[in-house]
């Protein structure tokens, strides 16, 4: 029986009644702990891979990582801009429309993710080579890049689901399945590596498998008596599901840049440095996609709440909700710096590494990355901003900046200044321009400002 109006109700109350302070720290904590631990599955396999496999495999996954980021870049494409339009509905109280969204977006996700996981086992080897494969590391390369694309959908419906039952006013729930997933999977890698001996292929059935498990327990939502998430049949409406793929399109571009962005180090360090500058990018990029995760989850947190305050027209509410997501970032991202600087010996030791030259390299290569966390959370909270609220085009700036259009040049310039240890340097700098530029945009032109002020605002592109 579906639930009555009454009953729904209760997620719009807790979200306009509920002080901003607890409100924020009832998304931000499970979102933080979640995401987190979504990350941890991807630093876990480099881990085990590299005590239990060696540094050749630990490369050859790295090489493969950006398949998650292809993958998690359609989850967040999909569930961010469907989980925008579903939250917004629902603040405007518009319930089956908000639930037709829901099924909408499972029917793209399946159609858009079965065609990528398609063309994936038809073109492997020249994904792999195309993502930085040589011939050291392609057997790696393969075996694990082929299991992951097999439970692809699975692991995007995981992600997705967890979106949408975060903005249904379920956060905890969304934390406990990708908590079951993560420690499933640390379970697993440990079995399959180096009781098994299955090598990089038990690292990826090890995150296969657990994330199935992860889907399993999120389905415990649809059993909840006022979960809005109640499935309609989905009918194929082109016109809705153009608006899902536009609100989450700022999402989209930030995984797949991650994605370019972890193919074109490798390559650049490749050509540089050789297997040394891949091994040492292969350290520091797995500890990034935890660290990214954290800033990814600030914004998450952010998303449900403020879509539903602006669909309610509640401003001064959001207002505030923004303020706290951005002295957050800033709070983790100076924290991070902070850890990168004293911290090195501890956090390459957690790969085993022995190497004294791949050592020294990511020593080095610590003291110049890890400032860009500095400006990160920053410009990916505002880009989260302005995509919760409908403001795609400035939010698809901020991410473009932030990645191909600064980085890419800056990684292609800086190596040939005379050291290759410069090649780091273009994460940070990259998102420092990016923030100094959103700053002086923000401050010096009033079509720009991020806070409506009235029912009917002009920064609105699509109402």
């Amino acid at each position: 029986m579906a639930p009555s109006h009454n009953e729904l109700d209760t997620l719009g109350q807790k979200l306009k009644t509920t002080a901003p302070t607890k409100l924020f720290f009832s998304y931000l904590i499970p979102s933080l702990i979640g995401m987190l631990l979504m990350a941890s599955n991807i630093l876990v396999d480099g881990i085990f891979v590299s005590h239990g496999v060696g540094e050749d495999a630990l490369a050859g996954i790295n090489i493969a990582t950006p398949i998650f980021s292809i993958l998690l870049a359609v989850s967040l494409w999909i569930g961010m801009g469907g989980a925008t339009l579903f939250s917004i509905a629902l603040g405007e109280d518009k319930i089956h429309h908000a639930q037709k969204i829901f099924s909408r977006s499972v029917l793209l996700t399946v159609l858009i993710v079965g065609l990528l996981v398609g063309i994936g086992l038809w073109k492997l080897k020249a994904i792999a080579y195309l993502f930085g494969a040589s011939a050291v590391t392609y057997p790696y390369v393969r075996d694990y890049l082929f299991i992951i694309l097999i439970f692809g959908l699975i692991y995007v419906l995981e992600n997705i689901l967890s979106i949408f039952i975060r903005n249904d006013g379920n956060p905890k729930l969304a934390m406990i399945g990708l908590s079951i997933t993560s420690i499933l999977n640390i379970i697993l890698n440990y079995f399959f590596i180096f009781e098994f001996k299955w090598g990089v292929s038990g690292a990826a059935y090890a995150t296969a498998l657990s994330t199935l498990v992860g889907l399993l327990v999120l389905l415990l939502h649809f059993k909840n008596k006022i979960s809005h998430l109640t499935w309609i049949p989905p009918t194929f409406h082109l016109k809705n599901m153009v608006e899902i793929l536009k609100i989450g399109f700022p999402s989209y571009v930030v995984e797949m840049s991650f994605a370019i962005i972890v193919v074109a180090y490798n390559l650049t360090f490749l050509h540089y440095t050789g297997e040394i500058g891949v091994t040492s990018f292969a350290i520091i990029n797995y500890l990034h996609v935890v660290f990214l995760m954290i800033f990814i989850a600030v914004g998450a947190a952010l998303q449900p709440i403020v879509s539903y305050h602006y669909g309610a027209k509640l401003y001064t509410r959001l207002r505030t909700f923004l303020k706290m997501a951005i002295f957050t970032a800033f709070f983790i991202g100076l924290i991070l710096f902070i850890v990168g600087i004293f911290g090195k010996s501890m956090l390459i030791a957690l790969f085993g590494i022995t190497d004294v030259q791949v050592v020294s390299f990511t020593k080095d290569g610590m003291g110049y990355y890890f400032i860009g966390y500095l400006f990160l959370g920053f410009n990916l909270v505002m880009a989260e901003y302005f995509q919760a609220i409908k403001c795609i085009r400035f939010s698809t700036i901020i991410v473009l900046m932030r990645s191909l259009i600064l980085f890419i040049p800056l990684l292609l310039l800086l190596p040939m200044l005379g050291s290759s240890t410069l090649i780091w340097l273009s994460f940070p700098l990259a998102e420092g321009i990016t923030a100094l530029a959103l700053l002086l945009l923000m401050r010096f032109n009033d079509t720009l400002h991020p806070i409506p002020q009235y029912e009917s605002t002009h920064i609105v592109e699509n109402p």
